[in-house]
C-alpha cells in the first residue's frame, strides 16, 4: 500500500473543507509507454485498495485484468478506516483522530479525492473504469465528471441512484449502530457491538432466502437453539468487527444514500444517464435483492452504449465479487472486440 499526502484545503459539497487529505491506493503492473493501459477499479463499501487481494479470480496474473498487460489502480475511498481520510485519521486543528467529528461525504466526495490522486499519479487516461456495488456509484459519477478521462466502463450489479429499499437497509443498519450507547466515544471500537448488528442486517441483503436454505439449514430436526443460520450471521458480524470500524460504516451508508448522478445537474436520471457515452460492460445478477437486475436494465434502457448480461447465481448480491469465472468470461470477450 502506497499514500497519497495532498496538503491542499478539500472542499466536500457540503461546504465543509478538510485541511488536506491522505489517500491509500495499490498498483500492479507498470504504466506502458502510450500510458492507454490503466485499468481503476473504485471498490464497494468495506473493501479496502489491494484489489488483487479481494477479487484475485478477474485480477492477477494470468487473469482476464493482468498486471503484465495493464497498469492497475485501486484507492481506498473517503471516510474508510484503511488508510485515507476518515473518522480515524488524525484532525489537525486538535491533534487527535476525527471519529464522530469527521465530516458527512458524498459518493461525488469520493471521486473527487480519485481525481487528486489520478493526477498525482500522472495519468490522463482511463482505459477501462471498474466498478460493483458502491464501487458502481464511483464510475457512473466519475464518468459524468471527466467524460473525456475514460474510455471505457464495466459496471456491476449497481445503479443510477440509490433506492428506497437501499437507504431503508442503511438506516436500518445505522439505528442499530445508534443504539449501542458508544458508538460517538472518541475510542477506536466504539460502536461495535453496532457494527456486528448493522452486518447482520446486512447479510440478509447480500445474499438472499434461497441461499441461506441451501448453505445453513440444519439436519437436525430436533434442535431448538444454536442453529447454523444463526451461528454464521455471529460469524460474519465477527469478523466485519475485527476489521472495520463503526463510525467510518455508519459515514460511508450515508455516503451511498446519497447517491443520484441527476442531483445539481438539471436533469433527471434518465437524460442524465443519455450522458454517459463511453463503451460499458454491465453485468447484472439474477439473484440479487439488494440491487436487482431491473436497476441494471434501467441503465441498458437509457445508456446507449451497453452492453448488459444477466447471470445466474446463488449468491444474490455478493455474486459480483465471486462469480468470477462467469464474470471474466463475458469481460474478456468485452475487452476483446477492441
Amino acid at each position: 500500500m502506497q499514500t497519497f499526502h495532498s496538503h491542499q484545503p478539500f472542499t466536500l459539497e457540503s461546504g465543509e473543507v478538510l485541511p488536506g487529505l491522505e489517500i491509500a491506493y495499490h498498483t500492479y503492473g507498470t504504466l506502458n509507454r502510450h500510458a492507454d493501459n490503466v485499468v481503476w477499479v473504485c471498490h464497494a463499501l468495506t473493501a479496502n485498495s489491494d484489489v488483487a487481494d479481494w477479487w484475485q479470480g478477474l485480477i492477477g496474473d494470468g487473469r482476464v485484468i493482468d498486471p503484465a498487460r495493464h497498469f492497475i489502480v485501486c484507492a481506498n475511498i473517503l471516510g474508510s478506516c484503511y488508510g485515507t481520510s476518515g473518522p480515524l485519521s488524525t484532525n489537525p486543528a486538535t491533534g487527535a483522530p476525527y471519529y464522530r467529528s469527521f465530516p458527512q461525504v458524498t459518493i461525488r466526495d469520493i471521486v473527487h479525492a480519485h481525481i487528486l490522486l489520478r493526477k498525482h499519479l500522472g495519468i490522463e487516461h482511463i482505459h477501462l473504469l471498474v466498478g460493483g456495488s458502491m464501487g458502481g456509484y464511483q464510475v457512473m459519477e466519475w464518468a459524468l465528471i471527466e467524460p473525456e478521462r475514460i474510455g471505457k466502463l464495466f459496471l456491476l450489479c449497481t445503479g443510477a441512484a440509490e433506492s428506497p429499499w437501499g437507504i431503508a437497509v442503511h438506516t436500518a443498519q445505522r439505528l442499530a449502530i445508534e443504539a449501542d450507547g458508544s458508538w460517538e466515544e472518541a475510542q477506536p471500537q466504539a460502536g461495535a457491538k453496532g457494527l456486528k448488528a448493522a452486518r447482520a442486517i446486512g447479510m440478509l441483503t447480500y445474499r438472499n432466502y434461497q441461499t441461506f436454505v441451501r448453505t445453513q439449514s440444519d439436519p437436525d430436526k430436533e434442535k431448538t437453539d444454536h442453529f447454523r443460520a444463526s451461528s454464521y450471521i455471529q460469524y460474519q458480524g465477527d469478523k466485519l468487527v475485527k476489521r472495520f470500524n463503526a463510525q467510518s460504516y455508519w459515514l460511508l451508508t450515508k455516503a451511498m444514500d446519497s447517491h443520484n448522478i441527476a442531483r445539481g445537474r438539471h436533469d433527471d436520471i434518465t437524460t442524465t444517464l443519455r450522458q454517459i457515452t463511453q463503451r460499458t460492460l454491465l453485468i447484472g445478477i439474477t439473484s440479487d435483492i439488494l440491487c436487482p437486475p431491473e436497476e441494471q436494465v434501467l441503465l441498458a434502457t437509457h445508456m446507449y452504449n451497453t452492453i448488459y448480461h444477466e447471470i445466474d447465481s446463488p449468491y444474490g448480491h455478493d455474486g459480483f465479487l465471486i462469480e468470477f469465472e462467469k464474470i471474466g468470461r463475458i469481460l474478456s470477450r468485452f475487452l476483446e472486440q477492441e
